[in-house]
């Protein structure tokens, strides 16, 4: 039987229906084992206006009932309170709301076992708060559904992959938080999940925090009480790992294939050098989860939201990663 993969809508209010659509109807995945959990009614208007190729909708009540074949999109019906107030491009609370009971359906989905693993299209946190959600994003709210304490975002393309120890925290307040257990349980994460993923003998790199990782304590200490242990500590315990190395320089390096991952100690470290050489081809990966989690790496691009100019590669990707993964 093949695994069955769960695909949230995310806002419908943005280009998630439209880069689902354009990834299950042709190409690869037309006909996947894939189930769309989201607003059928967003689904059929987006079609209704003809900037995504014509499709079935197939509604289902659970994951055994889908029919996979060419041409058709399975999908389980999470109703907007009101789907023709639906604005596309401008934050809504019922599309905030949405995107939380699609995320909440899946998980409760994959934890029972009907689907083999979650990809989800981009959500908005202004509405997903405005809807009374607080969190700070997928990562967070999906480690919350299924009571995972260790847990790291990935960014994922071919040529370059990187874990983070910290995500959606403002920058002083991760300074003030950053400890040796996190360090250390992030780079053990880095090398299980690149393990999962066919790796047999992982090289870890761990960029440093500041400046050229502090060069010797010139530009701060957290590479000297910090992130220099926790290497070390990791070392000891077999895993083949590198650091602090200076940030400016070490995504280059596993770039060009000296390591296979990087683990980065913040948001826009890890970020801007991903989503500058794989914008379109990169996928995020929630490691620590009970199953896996894949994502397409941006936003809800509200300003081109309903208009066909999305782009789906990424959203494509993240559900064939999923399958592979899975």
């Amino acid at each position: 039987m093949s695994k069955i993969i769960a695909v949230t809508m995310g806002d419908p209010a943005g280009i998630g229906p439209e880069i689902i659509i354009k990834s299950l109807a042709e190409g690869e995945l037309s006909g996947a084992s894939a189930v769309v959990v989201g607003c059928v009614q967003t689904m059929q208007r987006i079609l209704a206006l003809n900037v995504v190729p014509a499709v079935e909708l197939k509604i289902i009540d659970k994951p055994a009932d889908a029919v996979f074949a060419p041409g058709v999109i399975n999908i389980i019906d999470e109703p907007l309170e009101d789907p023709q107030a639906l604005k596309p491009g401008v934050v809504q609370a019922q599309a905030g709301d949405l995107a939380y009971r699609c995320i909440k359906k899946a998980t409760a989905l994959a934890m029972a076992g009907e689907v083999h693993a979650i990809a989800t299209a981009p959500l908005n946190k202004e509405a997903l708060h405005s809807a009374g959600h607080i969190y700070p994003g997928h990562t967070e709210l999906l480690a919350k559904l299924t009571n995972s304490r260790d847990y790291a975002m990935v960014l994922y393309t071919d040529k370059l992959k990187v874990i983070h120890v910290s995500t959606h925290i403002a920058l002083r307040k991760f300074l003030d938080t950053l400890n040796r257990e996190r360090v250390e349980t992030v780079i053990d994460m880095a090398d299980v999940f690149l393990k999962r993923v066919g790796f047999t003998h992982p090289r870890i790199a761990v960029a440093g925090v500041n400046p050229h990782a502090g060069e010797n304590g010139l530009f701060g200490d957290e590479e000297i009480k910090i992130v220099s242990p926790s290497v070390e500590a990791m070392k000891a315990k077999g895993i083949d790992v590198y650091g602090p190395c200076p940030p400016d320089t070490v995504y280059l390096q596993a770039y060009e294939g000296q390591y296979d991952m990087v683990v980065a100690m913040y948001h826009d470290q890890g970020h801007i050098p991903l989503k500058l050489l794989g914008f379109y081809d990169g996928v995020n990966i929630t490691a620590g989860l009970p199953f896996i989690r894949t994502s397409a790496d941006h936003g809800t691009a509200f300003d081109i939201a309903w208009t066909g100019k999305a782009k789906s590669e990424s959203m494509a990707i993240s559900i064939q990663l999923a399958m592979q993964l899975a």
